[in-house]
């Protein structure tokens, strides 16, 4: 059978900055090993499939690494409406068209912002909450990540496992850019890591006094990508992370970040937390996509 497929970048404004992700929009008959064979194909980071929602939402939408399928992600949520959308799948947009995808992390609420002239914004908010796990030794990821010690600041928190819903990520804070350019991933010690029960996808950030808040790089050797250039639930788990360290109590904070530069694939992201009697409650991430290909895959 010859199945439809988008591919599009994401997070960002221009063709090939971003990350890409391949977008299925009609996957009916497809099987799970199926699904896996094609994004492996595709080989990006992510990669979804489309179906007829079963709870009265928009789209049932399944999300697949090249190694696994995962319960939620940023940028394939973002990506997807995105698609739907340039693709006429949803009919005809107004300035501001809400959708919704069921997925196995629940039900992802996404709108989709049209303007003149400006490529479609789309902004999701986080259907889980911020879980922060165990802390990871500073040697330890100093070492995975071929830096120093002294590379790794705690003052706001020591390395840290955190998620959203999705996968968990270890949030280690530098001191410096050029710290966070120098990064080199150790996969030996990622490998020696998962062998006592640790989690191995690494986010490294530091704070920034430019156009951004924040620069950020996220690795993930081990789930077949050895780096990611825009991490959505990677970072609505980092800004709900920072949210929660932050005294106040209540109020709404914002975030422009930057991933991807390292590697060529300039990246913006742009997130968003409420937080109300010491807890988060909201959580957002949205940026710009444009449509780089489409075409048929042939499945037997």
């Amino acid at each position: 059978m010859r199945y439809r497929y988008f591919t599009c970048d994401v997070f960002t404004e221009q063709r090939f900055g971003g990350n890409p992700l391949a977008v299925l929009p009609e996957a009916r008959g497809l099987s799970d090993e199926q699904m896996q064979q094609i994004t492996r194909e595709f080989n990006f980071s992510e990669s979804t499939f489309v179906f007829p929602a079963e709870q009265g939402n928009t789209r049932k939408v399944r999300i697949f690494t090249p190694t696994k399928e995962i319960a939620f992600a940023g940028h394939p949520n973002v990506g997807t409406a995105f698609v739907l959308a340039n693709a006429g799948e949803l009919g005809e947009l107004a300035d501001l068209t809400e959708v919704t995808f069921e997925e196995q992390a629940g039900v992802v609420p996404v709108s989709i912002h049209r303007k003149p002239g400006k490529p479609v914004w789309c902004e999701l908010k986080v259907p889980g909450t911020l879980s922060l796990e165990e802390t990871v030794p500073v040697e330890r990821v100093a070492k995975a990540l071929s830096l120093t010690p002294e590379d790794i600041t705690t003052e706001v928190h020591q390395p840290q496992n955190a998620s959203v819903g999705g996968l968990s990520f270890i949030m280690v804070e530098l001191t410096s850019r050029e710290a966070l350019a120098k990064i080199s991933v150790n996969v030996a010690e990622l490998e020696a890591m998962v062998a006592e029960g640790m989690h191995h996808e690494i986010h490294a950030y530091v704070r920034a006094d430019d156009e951004f808040d924040i620069r950020a790089r996220m690795f993930a050797p081990l789930d077949g990508i050895p780096e990611d250039p825009a991490t959505g639930s990677a970072n609505c788990a980092l800004v709900a992370m920072l949210s929660h360290y932050r005294e106040e109590a209540n109020g709404r904070f914002n975030w422009r970040i930057a991933q991807g530069v390292e590697m060529g694939r300039p990246s913006i992201l742009e997130a968003r937390t409420e937080k109300e009697n010491g807890s988060v409650t909201g959580i957002w991430i949205g940026g710009s996509s444009v449509m780089v290909s489409e075409g048929y895959i042939e499945v037997d």
